[in-house]
């Protein structure tokens, strides 16, 4: 049973929508909190994994974060990791206010982006019991570094410029100044190599486009994620588990190998043989597995 609901998150309204399974036993059973990419909404991805967490037993409840999709928020499009992680944390209190769900078994899967803004949610809200991520990536790391690591630091200087002079140009009473996330033609993604061809493809095409997500971005969100390091405090996850789920082919994989060795135990790297970062959103050779391992991880650390 899917329901649509709505909650608090730093005076902001958010839209989400809670899955509830049709089959669940009476009494308070175990929850999870799905949180969307950048640029997603919860009908796409994130919605495929709480519908299919769903199915394995457990509530779920997915969310467009603040200034994205359905939920409130100017300007549109803004990514900013403060608010991010709030509206983790404040999903996790509507789920704790569910007469369905046991506050003490609620859990959090964070996918790409949300990968890197659910390691600090965890870290500091001790009501989530065990977190996973599907191709998370830090994304103050990826505007650092780029999504393979080898970004030339000329890069980031000129996104810094960019947004300084939209801050200021703003400040005059301006226009909020975006950014394309996405290239404008298949030819430009292809170019500039896997990872931006494969948002590209999933984004901007039939496969994975959904007309409110977002397709650019404020430069005003350049500095709030350049200074962002979600990964750095992986270490104070445990000793609660953690699961990062990562594709062999992913350019950004090597992300989670570098974050990985920092987590205390409960830890685990469970690899999807030849999946890409954006394979594992939607195409089923790759999402089933990823399913089953986070059914079998969720029903061991969410255990009565």
């Amino acid at each position: 049973m899917k329901q649509d609901v709505h909650f608090d998150s730093q005076g902001l309204k958010l839209s989400g929508c809670l899955y509830i399974p049709d089959n669940a036993p009476n009494g308070r059973v175990p929850a999870i909190v799905v949180s969307h990419p950048a640029a997603g909404v919860k009908e796409q991805t994130a919605g495929i994994y709480a519908r299919r967490l769903c199915d394995e037993g457990f509530i779920s409840l997915t969310f467009d974060c603040a200034y994205q999709g359905e939920s409130e928020g100017s300007p549109r499009g803004l990514e900013d990791p403060a608010q991010r992680v709030e509206d983790i944390k404040n999903a996790v209190s509507f789920l704790t206010l569910n007469e369905r769900v046991d506050p003490d078994r609620i859990g959090l899967l964070g996918i790409c982006a949300s990968g890197g803004y659910s390691v600090p949610a965890a870290a500091t809200d001790v009501r989530i019991k065990a977190l996973a991520t599907v191709s998370g990536v830090d994304l103050g790391t990826f505007f650092r570094k780029g999504p393979n690591g080898k970004q030339d630091p000329s890069v980031l200087k000129t996104l810094l410029e960019n947004a300084a002079r939209a801050r200021t140009a703003t400040a005059a009473g301006a226009k909020v100044e975006t950014f394309p996330v996405f290239p404008p033609d298949e030819a430009t993604a292809r170019q500039l190599g896997q990872y931006v061809y494969e948002g590209w493809e999933y984004y901007t095409t039939l496969r994975g486009c959904h007309p409110r997500s977002t397709k650019s971005m404020p430069f005003i969100s350049v500095d709030k994620l350049a200074s962002f390091f979600g990964f750095g405090v992986i270490g104070y996850i445990a000793p609660r588990p953690l699961l990062m789920i990562v594709g062999t082919e992913a350019e950004t994989k090597w992300m989670a190998e570098e974050a990985f060795p920092n987590a205390g135990e409960p830890k685990e790297l469970f690899w999807i043989k030849g999946g890409s970062h954006v394979d594992l959103y939607d195409k089923d050779e790759y999402v089933t597995p990823a399913v089953a391992r986070l059914g079998d991880y969720y029903r061991k650390w969410l255990a009565a």
